[in-house]
């Protein structure tokens, strides 16, 4: 069933394709989009794991993720929010925590993805301690930025060419966007799990839904999907 809320919308450059922003993350019931035990050694922890267990086994993700080409893994409804993930995005910006940064000072880290990151894009990383770019051959290139949300997006977009633009986390930068009223489309995966710990999404966003129409719809594991969209 998909449940469907109309608000006022703002102008703003549509997503799909032609420079939108867009943004996706999992968070838990009680609204935490991340774990607080990962490492680098570890970085699918136990709490990530409950965070993102319906993702792991899907079709879509065991391709793009983990390199499995053996065709297996589930279909439906989360595959489906799995593949407009990467579909139409020309470039990525992350945060520090989301590309590892908080968990190393290792000079040589290059994120939790080993040699194929699965983004293939140029990825902008925002950090307060900037570091060289790494390029992979599969077509992802990191490069570590300390500037504003609005500059980061400036160049994400001279990068993207005709495509969108999608932040992919964490939840703090998420909400950054957020409350700069920047973000055309943000979708949230909502886990069946409770976190009681983390970094929440929703603090200081009173009144988001405002700006936006909102359509609700569970997937056959349980996860409810939300998509605000101007």
């Amino acid at each position: 069933m998909i449940l469907r809320q109309k608000a006022k919308c703002f102008a703003a450059i549509p997503a799909g394709g032609q420079n939108g922003l867009r943004a996706d993350l999992n968070i838990s019931l009680d609204g935490f989009a991340t774990a607080t035990d990962q490492t680098t050694e570890k970085p699918m922890s136990p709490d990530w794991m409950r965070l993102v267990s319906a993702y792991v086994a899907i079709k879509t993700v065991r391709e793009r993720v983990f390199g499995d080409e053996t065709g297996k893994g589930t279909t439906g409804i989360d595959d489906r929010y799995a593949r407009d993930y990467f579909a139409d995005v020309g470039a990525e910006i992350m945060g520090a925590g989301m590309f590892g940064l908080h968990n190393t000072d290792d000079a040589n880290w290059k994120g939790w993805w080993g040699d194929e990151p699965p983004f293939r894009i140029p990825v902008l990383v925002l950090t307060h301690t900037p570091r060289p770019d790494i390029t992979f051959a599969n077509g992802t290139s990191f490069h570590f930025l300390d500037t504003s949300a609005e500059d980061a997006l400036a160049r994400a977009r001279a990068l993207a060419g005709e495509r969108d633009i999608r932040i992919g986390g964490g939840a703090s930068l998420v909400r950054d966007f957020l409350k700069a009223g920047l973000i055309d489309r943000l979708h949230v995966g909502i886990a069946p799990v409770i976190l009681s710990q983390g970094v929440r999404l929703w603090d200081d966003l009173r009144h988001l839904e405002d700006s936006y129409s909102i359509t609700s719809e569970v997937s056959e594991g349980g996860v409810i999907h939300v998509t605000f969209e101007r």
